[in-house]
């Protein structure tokens, strides 16, 4: 199993490093042709619309779109919560759009305002959080499954093969959501 990190920018080392804990071959993805072969991609925290731009001028971001609209199983964390929603409610564009949500970003407030807790999700029981500039669901579509919440704001979301938090879980030493996506990559379902 191959799965790629989005590696534009944003906490790729930390993804690569849980990918790594968990025993799977992690694959950075800078072009075009780093995308043949996956098994599912990461796209990491960051800044989506850098990420975005940086993709753009790579020739990256398109190649990237057919695939995720092909099926390819993807795990987006905070930035690549954004990126994968349908809709953002604060910003005037989208990105690719495969995720049916709506999200706001910058929902939990400036980088001063950044925290560490834990959320329940469903199957995986208590698990670390950590909050940046984290964007927070404000709209879902009927098929997306909440995994966790923090109060009454969907955290953790999956709609078939497209998985998302908006906190970073590469960040706390816990491999317990990735390897969910894991999961996901493994059953193949395209």
């Amino acid at each position: 199993m191959t799965i790629g990190v989005l590696a534009v920018q944003g906490d790729v080392r930390e993804h690569l490093r849980t990918l790594a804990r968990l025993g799977v071959a992690g694959h950075l993805v800078l072009r075009p042709e780093h995308l043949a072969g996956l098994d599912g991609i990461i796209l990491p925290g960051g800044e989506s619309t850098a990420m975005w731009r940086l993709m753009t001028r790579a020739g990256l971001a398109s190649p990237l779109r057919e695939s995720l609209v092909s099926g390819l199983p993807a795990f987006g964390t905070c930035a690549g919560m954004i990126l994968l929603a349908r809709e953002i409610t604060n910003w005037p564009e989208t990105f690719f759009g495969v995720l049916d949500i709506a999200v706001e970003r910058n929902a939990t407030g400036r980088q001063v305002d950044s925290f560490e807790g834990s959320v329940v999700a469903n199957g995986l029981g208590e698990v670390p959080a950590v909050y940046i500039r984290a964007p927070l669901v404000r709209r879902m579509g009927p098929q997306v499954k909440v995994l966790a919440l923090l109060g009454d704001a969907p955290v953790l979301v999956r709609e078939g093969n497209v998985f998302a938090a908006s906190f970073h879980p590469e960040l706390t030493g816990d491999a317990r959501v990735h390897e969910l996506f894991v999961q996901i990559c493994e059953k193949g379902e395209r």
